[in-house]
C-alpha cells in the first residue's frame, strides 16, 4: 500500500469520528466535518476504497475495513495524545486543536512514544 497522505489520514479519522457519533457515515457528513466539497470527498473515498481502507457502494454508507479502522484509530490516538500533551504544556484549547492536526501526520514514532510515556 502507498503511504497515506495527510488528507487521506484526515478522511479516515473523520470517518471514525462520525461512526462513533452516528454509526452510519455518509459523504455529506464527511464534507461538512472537514469543510471540503462533496466531489472532493467522493474522490478521496475512491482512493481509500482502492487501498482497501473502506467499503462503499454508490449512494451507500461508508464503512472502514479492518485495515482502515486500524489506520484511523492510530491517527485518532495520535491526535488526542498530542492535543493532551499540548494542553498540559499550557497551550490554549484552540491552538492545541490546530497544532495537533498538523503534528499528528509528521511526528516520528519515537517522539510519539515519548509523549505517550510522559502523559502516563
Amino acid at each position: 500500500m502507498k503511504i497515506l497522505t495527510k488528507a487521506n489520514e484526515d478522511y479516515l479519522e473523520a470517518i471514525l469520528m462520525l461512526e462513533l457519533e452516528h454509526k452510519i457515515v455518509r459523504p455529506g457528513e464527511i464534507a461538512k466535518l472537514l469543510r471540503v466539497s462533496k466531489p472532493g470527498v467522493t474522490k478521496a473515498m475512491n482512493t481509500l476504497k482502492e487501498a482497501n481502507l473502506i467499503e462503499k457502494e454508490s449512494y451507500s454508507a461508508i464503512i472502514l475495513t479492518d485495515k482502515g479502522r486500524l489506520q484511523a484509530t492510530e491517527t485518532f490516538e495520535k491526535h488526542n495524545k498530542i492535543k493532551d500533551f499540548l494542553l498540559k504544556l499550557g497551550v490554549s484549547q484552540e491552538i492545541a486543536e490546530v497544532d495537533c492536526c498538523k503534528i499528528e501526520h509528521v511526528i516520528s514514532e519515537e517522539t510519539f512514544k515519548k509523549i505517550k510515556d510522559f502523559l502516563k
